[in-house]
């Protein structure tokens, strides 16, 4: 990468997510049904993702575990549309093909630290303090690339470390054991931040379907290893669980993926970065009746301090972008 090439922050929702052209064919229909449609679209993707902690819950097994059949599945579910682009994409037989299963390796620790987190702290503080990693995303092209952050980035990320700050401290002093959830969350920004970089090469050689398997296989591949080395059985659950492990899979992972996908086909990123927020105030909601999680006081205040610096730094990245968002993920 030069210094000079413009880099693209966008929330961190899960890995996989891209951002699709849309369509140029003939008469595909009109511009306001496909706008409303993206926004329908944009409404399942958010709802489908805001799952994804119950999910690991529900499991009743260890994380890593639950996130490895999570992208286990997923990649035989897309078999039947990655197999027809093999004959039409020739950087899969290049070295280019390093680039999304190195993407996968960061999204393996990335979302297995995540899962694990949850094994100590509440699912709203897991999906709120995993959504800050853009910004950590953000400080490490401008402290390796040199890329210039606007006075907007520093106000957002005052705020949100003071939420972050607000909600750790507060579980620390409280409940040490979700204060140490909550470091496991935040760490998981300097994995996003490998993901992040190797997929911004993939994407410039394979379409989103290709790179969104491939890097399931990496990540599985990655995932089996850790699972065997940490000693986590692979096998051996209940039916109840396998049944999570698929429903993690199809919601979280394909439904979630390839609704943001086609919304951020259709939509500006003006417009999908900002609500991307909604999702863990939609994880704590739905939190409280099918996990019997209430936040606190503070923990409330901390997570809307936070979630108003998250949008001050979209806001203010997308003020300075002088052309749409490149596909990411």
């Amino acid at each position: 990468m030069t210094q000079n090439k413009r880099i693209t922050i966008v929330p961190r929702v899960f890995p996989g997510t891209v951002r699709l052209k849309p369509y140029q064919g003939r008469c595909g229909g009109s511009p306001v049904d496909k706008t409303l449609l993206a926004y329908v679209a944009l409404g399942i993707g958010i709802f489908s993702l805001s799952f994804s902690a119950m999910f690991v819950r529900w499991a009743n097994a260890p994380g890593p575990v639950t996130a490895f059949y999570r992208l286990f599945f997923s990649i035989f579910l897309l078999l039947p549309f990655f197999l027809p682009r093999l004959k039409t994409n020739r950087s899969i037989k290049s070295q280019s093909i390093l680039f999304p299963l190195l993407a996968g390796v960061f999204t393996a620790c990335d979302l297995g630290l995540w899962t694990a987190s949850l094994s100590y702290t509440t699912a709203a503080n897991a999906t709120l303090l995993g959504n800050t990693a853009p910004l950590w995303v953000a400080l490490g092209t401008w402290l390796i690339l040199k890329q210039k952050l606007t006075s907007g980035f520093w106000r957002g990320l005052a705020f949100t470390l003071l939420g972050a700050a607000l909600i750790m401290g507060t579980d620390f002093i409280l409940h040490p054991r979700f204060g140490i959830g909550d470091a496991m969350a935040v760490c998981t920004g300097f994995f996003y931040g490998g993901y992040f970089l190797f997929t911004e090469k993939s994407r410039t050689r394979f379409d989103p379907i290709i790179h969104i398997w491939l890097v399931g296989v990496g990540a599985s591949i990655s995932l089996f290893i850790v699972n065997t080395i940490l000693q986590y059985p692979l096998a051996g659950y209940p039916t109840q669980t396998w049944l999570v492990f698929l429903a993690t899979a199809v919601v979280s992972q394909l439904i979630g993926y390839m609704s943001l996908a086609y919304a951020l086909g259709h939509l500006p990123a003006s417009v999908v970065s900002p609500t991307m927020i909604l999702q863990p105030i939609m994880t704590t909601l739905l939190a409280i009746p099918l996990l019997g999680e209430i936040p606190s006081i503070w923990q409330g205040i901390g997570g809307a301090i936070a979630l108003i610096g998250i949008y001050i730094v979209n806001e203010s990245h997308n003020r300075n972008r002088a052309e749409p968002a490149t596909p990411n993920a």
